[in-house]
């Protein structure tokens, strides 16, 4: 019979399985995703910029490089390809498409991939890419057709089909009216599938204009969160990486819920993930002679006969009042249920009531989902504006899930903000605060510590206003993470060596000390005594034991007969602990089957019901 704690999942498991949902899911379930590059190879894209700057080609291979390595990292399942055209030479199944090349086929990366890749980067790579496809003609409907073959070719199931285009010529077909209408005839076949086309347009003298050809091809914004069509050109590889990783990855929810606010009043929301933690992958186990994955298996057999156990043999218990409870598994779960998943309003605070220590675990994103029920974003928009101008967070109830225990989120609101660009910096919606329990609030013994003298305060005043500075959390990088995926990657891509990483957090020591000036040497002289010396440490003598000098050691806790018959009876025999509880049943010759604490409680309690 399995202990009911063996069976409820813990809540930090809960909140861990929540906060890796959306890049963990099984991509069984939901579907693999796909990203085809679609890069010209025309003549005006090898040609480098001023002062030396990048080529347009250049800059490309670099960003769909990233990609690559980054989907090896976070999503290897993913399936990516890369296709030339304006080429001179041609490669496709059966020739079929003139002037377009298939570097890559729709797959999922590897290192092989990415060496094709760095290949293909620099001068070397542009001589490469000469000697391989050369320049041709164009015709963008031919290869917007080899792409739909690509996914056509597919047997997987695909969640998420999207093509991004490279490009520096806002009219590659020069005006060519028949080669325009089969283009953006392809392109509304391809959207009309749920392939989502973006445009990466890159630099050209005298401007790229969008509205000259491309406006018919790209998919427009679903709604207001996307950042849709760009105006403005890449030049530097930076835009160019910004703006391929906002586009690459699906946003996707981690669930879909209702918001009741009241009398019948309900909404559809989705619920997002911003931010989490960043953590190492986990380890795999392989089978030494395949090298494939190993997968479990857990099984229940019975202690005494051995027999195999199914789903519907076992039970739970629950001791209670000195009596063991026992339910089925459908009890369990009517226990468990609180209610149907979804947000409940509760009620309406200030901002100020919301401290800074309240903020226990990441925060969720609530947007409204327009397509689940009509209406949503009116209803949504008037509940943020209204929190937004009288400065209130909404209290709600949170279920995320069946058979989840509920949480209390504040809804803060947050407006939209725009960039110089019209491109959104942070979109409108509310950020879901975990509101913390009684219990998740410690209340701590603050031990007495000296107190400074105003004189020491203000000098210190003086050393934290020096050293302030306009911080951002993207700017500082785990340096351990990011060295584990360089050993990673050098492992992959059989480098000699990992590439160097530069530590961030480190401190400048230098530019401390610059800005500083003599105010460390004032707070030291304030503060410790003339002749405190820092760098030397005092000894710190070891007690001797009692005993001979050795360690003490914790005396040996013997249970007698009667004292565990007590405990079956009060129904406290789980208060001993694991090696009480061993120790007693090496004393009274009792076989065990494991070394958990419930399989020694059942040999125990079996041992003396006999």
């Amino acid at each position: 019979m399995a202990e009911w704690n063996a069976y409820y999942q813990n809540e930090e498991e809960e909140e861990e399985q929540e906060e890796g949902e959306e890049s963990a899911g099984d991509s069984r379930s939901r579907g693999r995703d796909s990203l085809v590059f679609l890069v010209d190879a025309a003549a005006e894209m090898f040609i480098k910029g001023e002062d030396g700057e990048l080529s347009n080609f250049d800059m490309t291979m670099q960003c769909v490089r990233s990609v690559y390595t980054s989907k090896i990292i976070s999503s290897d399942q993913d399936l990516i390809a890369l296709v030339f055209y304006g080429t001179e030479k041609s490669k496709n199944p059966r020739d079929s498409f003139k002037n377009v090349y298939i570097y890559h086929d729709l797959d999922s990366p590897g290192a092989r991939r990415v060496h094709d890749l760095d290949g293909l980067r620099g001068e070397e790579g542009a001589r490469l890419a000469a000697e391989t496809m050369g320049s041709g003609s164009t015709s963008l409907g031919d290869a917007l057709w080899c792409c739909s073959n690509l996914y056509s070719d597919i047997k997987l199931r695909l969640s998420h089909k999207r093509l991004m285009i490279f490009t520096c010529r806002d009219s590659p077909h020069d005006g060519d009216g028949v080669r325009d209408r089969a283009a953006r005839t392809k392109a509304a076949d391809l959207r009309e599938t749920g392939v989502v086309i973006d445009l990466m347009h890159l630099k050209k003298p005298g401007g790229f204009d969008v509205g000259l050809f491309f406006c018919d091809i790209v998919t427009p914004p679903d709604d207001e969160s996307e950042l849709g069509l760009h105006l403005e050109p890449c030049g530097k590889l930076d835009d160019l990486q910004k703006r391929v990783r906002a586009k690459e990855m699906k946003k996707r929810t981690l669930s879909r819920l209702t918001l009741s606010l009241g009398d019948g009043m309900k909404m559809a929301v989705g619920v997002y993930m911003l931010a989490k933690t960043a953590t190492r992958p986990s380890a795999v186990r392989l089978y030494r002679e395949t090298n494939e994955p190993i997968r479990t298996k857990s099984h229940m057999y019975h202690t005494e006969t051995g027999s195999l156990l199914l789903p519907s043999d076992t039970k739970r218990a629950q001791v209670y009042g000195r009596k063991q409870i026992v339910m089925e598994k459908d009890e369990v779960d009517e226990i468990k249920k609180f209610d149907d998943p979804g947000l409940v309003l509760i009620g309406f605070k200030p901002m100020s009531r919301l401290k800074l220590h309240h903020h226990i675990r990441p925060a969720v994103f609530i947007y409204p989902e327009e397509e689940q029920v009509s209406g949503s974003s009116c209803v949504f928009v008037a509940l943020l504006r209204r929190c937004t101008e009288r400065k209130v967070f909404a209290v709600c109830r949170y279920i995320a899930r069946r058979n989840t225990p509920p949480r209390f989120l504040a809804l803060v609101p947050q407006i939209e903000e725009l960039d110089p660009s019209r491109a959104q910096v942070t979109p409108p919606g509310f950020h879901g605060i975990f509101l913390p329990y009684a219990d998740d609030i410690r209340v701590l013994d603050v031990p007495e510590c000296p107190t400074a003298s105003g004189e020491q305060v203000d000098k210190m005043k003086q050393i934290v206003q020096k050293l302030r500075f306009q911080y951002r959390s993207d700017s500082f990088e785990n340096p351990v993470l990011q060295q584990h995926f360089r050993n990673l990657e050098a492992l992959a891509l059989d480098l000699l060596q990992p590439e160097a990483i530069e530590d961030f957090t480190q401190p400048k020591v230098e530019m401390i000390d610059r800005r500083l000036g003599p105010l460390v040497q004032e707070f030291k002289d304030l503060v410790y005594p003339a002749d405190y010396n820092p760098e030397a440490k005092a000894a710190v003598k070891r007690k001797p034991a009692e005993s001979g000098g050795g360690a003490d050691k914790k005396p040996r806790v013997e249970v007698s007969e009667d004292e565990l018959r007590a405990h079956v009876e009060k129904g406290t025999l789980g208060k001993l602990t694991v090696p009480v509880l061993k120790d007693a049943c090496k004393q009274f010759g009792v076989r065990t089957t494991g070394t958990r604490k419930q399989e020694l409680i059942d040999a125990v309690v079996a041992h003396l019901s006999r």
